[in-house]
């Protein structure tokens, strides 16, 4: 073994350092490809995963509002038949629902 002397700066008991080469260009290139796929796999993976998260948020969402709608009409009609005759209430629930069914 070597002796390389004193340390210039005085820290003898740390370990002698290695001169630093970054290892860009030392791997291959199969290697390089196979963890670009291997990324690309994941990203897609994660997109996928977030697309299904995001679309049963929306479902929920969705149920949420058409409940709410539902309530609101409820809520209407009862005013009505508070006013009008049963009978008509329901004639004009008919109503409704047909035109809506011809708008849409």
């Amino acid at each position: 073994m070597q002796s390389l002397g004193l340390r210039k700066n005085g820290k003898q008991w740390h370990a002698p350092r290695k001169a630093f080469r970054p290892s860009s260009g030392l791997t291959s290139y199969e290697q390089r490809t196979k963890l670009r796929t291997a990324t690309l796999a994941t990203k897609a993976r994660e997109k996928e995963m977030k697309e299904e998260k995001e679309a049963e948020r929306q479902k929920r969402v969705q149920a949420i509002k058409d409940k709410r709608a539902a309530k609101e009409e409820k809520e209407r009609y009862a005013k009505l038949a508070e006013k009008m005759h049963k009978k008509r209430v329901e004639r004009l629930k008919r109503k409704e629902k047909r035109n809506k069914l011809l708008s849409s």
